[in-house]
């Protein structure tokens, strides 16, 4: 007999994640790629930023079980949870640090990224706010992010298989539908947000791209064609 499931992860953090999959894979296939492929680095680098601006957001004003304050927790609840003491839905005590360990090494290497330079054709789009020094320093810190982000994608995908095999309690198929088996039928659903917080999470978004863009910097000045007399 099938156990009860209930809704935990709603549709914004579904996609949010599966957005940021393709966002983050198409960025490292880019960069590798180079050429003209920076440029598409360069849009996968501003959706990042638009998608971490948003969860950022989501997790202060969205669904319950996506909210920092719900799964953000001490080193006391961690120690409770690796004795097996700890029963909660969404994220686990360790999953939360896995969280915030990923959205701060992609917000950094986003911030980077912004006024990166690759010394022949592409810069990014706050290169102009920088000196050439700050941006060459950056962008070795940018290169260097690269591998804490394989880093982690690496550890994430070890939990994932340690759960899915080890502990019987996958995490891919939730996060695909929303659904959590839950031991006790009577337990409520987390609570979701609504639609007001969508707007603001999305428009915190949103102007986290334009920013990110430099479409608030002056256009550059004209340059002028001069006689070769």
């Amino acid at each position: 007999m099938s156990k009860p499931t209930i809704l935990i992860w709603d549709l914004p953090t579904r996609l949010f994640h599966w957005l940021l999959v393709v966002c983050v894979i198409g960025a490292i296939i880019s960069t590798k790629i180079g050429g003209n492929a920076m440029l598409w680095h360069g849009r996968f680098g501003l959706a990042i930023v638009g998608l971490l601006g948003f969860r950022l957001a989501w997790g202060v004003v969205g669904s319950h079980t996506a909210r920092f304050a719900q799964f953000v927790r001490g080193p006391a609840t961690i120690a409770a949870y690796l004795r097996g003491q700890w029963q909660g839905v969404g994220h686990n005590p360790l999953g939360a640090l896995s969280v915030l360990a990923m959205l701060l090494v992609l917000l950094a290497q986003a911030a980077t990224g912004l006024a990166a330079n690759d010394d022949i054709a592409f810069t990014g789009p706050l290169y102009a706010v920088v000196s050439k020094e700050v941006s060459d320093a950056l962008t070795g810190w940018h290169r260097r992010g690269e591998w804490a982000i394989f880093t982690l994608i690496g550890l994430h995908l070890a939990a994932l298989l340690f759960y899915r095999f080890v502990k019987k309690d996958p995490l891919i198929r939730p996060m695909i539908n929303g659904r959590k088996p839950v031991t006790r039928p009577a337990r409520a659903a987390p609570r979701r947000a609504g639609p007001v917080a969508l707007i603001i999470s999305l428009s915190i978004g949103a102007s986290t791209v334009w920013i990110a863009s430099g479409a608030w910097l002056p256009p550059p000045p004209a340059s002028i064609d001069t006689p070769a007399w």
